[in-house]
């Protein structure tokens, strides 16, 4: 089914947060995307709110920016989190994490770290948000390989087109290391949060996904990198880019990529 008689997916984008090393909110990201400016004073990691100071200081970076970033989205919205489902997609989870636990499982397993290990897991970030805020409704972990974005956005409209009010969607990738640098590269720190809700809401972005819209892409068809896509293009989140650059500008539409030779067209009515 493709064209205008497919269904669609719709859903309110009522908060947004963004956090890139050099632009640590999604205020300085919209500033970067439309005038060019950079922050001075952007700090060098996220320091998520809802740890404890000495939690804060531990936590892996996958899970200090996917909390980061979904706080600043629930806060945007003024929407208590504890009251909310999710979606976290991570391309990798941490593989820096995962390369420690390779290499020590070779050279001395007995040594391995409980602390790394219960950081290991592709569900960390989610696990870290739902005891953080005490919430109890599901949340959901997926990966699609440079598609997650895509997969994880696909999921959420799901959620919400099948009775859902609302729906935290949370991605984020960091640096790979050791080998798996080398077959799964990342490099940088990069996440992204929408909180979606069913109903249009005054003043907010509504976006839609018709269904048959994911189509094959043609050679040469990628549209040349924004500002964003230039500063984090070594992220393996890096695909989710173009969307928020769509949103900082108020575009009408995005494209991503969505499987192998193939992409998601999206529309965005601004209000």
């Amino acid at each position: 089914m493709s064209g205008q008689d497919a269904p669609s997916l719709e859903a309110s984008i009522v908060g947004i947060g963004f956090w890139t090393r050099g632009l640590p909110d999604w205020n300085a990201a919209r500033a970067f995307v439309t005038a060019g400016t950079l922050p001075t004073d952007a700090p060098a990691r996220p320091s998520p709110q809802l740890l404890a100071p000495n939690e804060r200081r531990r936590a892996p970076e996958t899970v200090a920016v996917a909390l980061d970033v979904a706080l600043a989205a629930c806060a945007a919205a003024g929407r208590d989190p504890a009251l909310l489902p999710s979606v976290f997609a991570s391309t990798h989870g941490d593989l820096a994490i995962t390369d420690y636990m390779c290499a020590t499982l070779v050279d001395a397993p007995r040594t391995i770290s409980p602390t790394k290990f219960h950081n290991s897991v592709h569900n960390a970030a989610s696990g870290y948000w739902t005891m953080a805020t005490g919430c109890r409704l599901g949340s959901t972990a997926v990966s699609g390989f440079e598609f997650s974005f895509a997969t994880g956005l696909l999921e959420a409209l799901v959620q919400i087109a099948t009775g859902t009010e609302a729906v935290l969607l949370v991605a984020y990738d960091s640096t790979a290391t050791g080998p798996l640098g080398r077959t799964s590269p990342s490099s940088g720190l990069l996440g992204g949060a929408l909180l979606l809700v069913r109903d249009a809401v005054p003043g907010a972005t509504r976006l839609s996904l018709r269904l048959g819209n994911a189509h094959s892409s043609e050679a040469g068809s990628r549209p040349e990198a924004g500002p964003l896509a230039q500063l984090a293009a070594g992220n393996a989140m890096a695909p989710m880019l173009p969307f928020f650059e769509a949103l900082a500008r108020r575009e009408g539409t995005a494209s991503l990529a969505a499987g192998a030779g193939r992409v998601m067209d999206l529309e965005f009515d601004h209000g």
